[in-house]
């Protein structure tokens, strides 16, 4: 009986590990999205070619997603330069359009 306890109580304890883990992990990768998305911001407010506010930038598990609307095709080409040189970027994806 003890050792049905003990065996029990080890496989609660297992399970809960692993819940843990898997919430921590899923914490993990909205932060590293957070983090993508505002060093991507910040390269294009830093960069002459860009205007940031023109561009939106949102991160979901690496994988950049760029809209809005820009002046010209280089400022679009741009943009899509500086994302895919941040750390961590897996992917990214463009819908930026340009102002006629």
């Amino acid at each position: 009986m003890a050792s049905n306890a003990k065996e029990k109580t080890s496989d609660l304890a297992q399970s809960a590990k692993e819940k843990t883990s898997g919430a921590a992990g899923t914490a993990q990768a909205a932060m590293s999205d957070t983090m993508i998305t505002a060093k991507v911001k910040a390269d294009m407010a830093a960069d002459k070619t860009v205007k940031a506010m023109d561009v939106h930038v949102e991160t979901q598990k690496g994988v950049v997603m760029l809209s809005g609307f820009v002046p010209s095709k280089a400022e679009a080409d741009r943009a899509v330069e500086l994302a895919k040189g941040v750390q961590g970027v897996n992917d990214v994806k463009s819908s930026i359009q340009v102002k006629k």
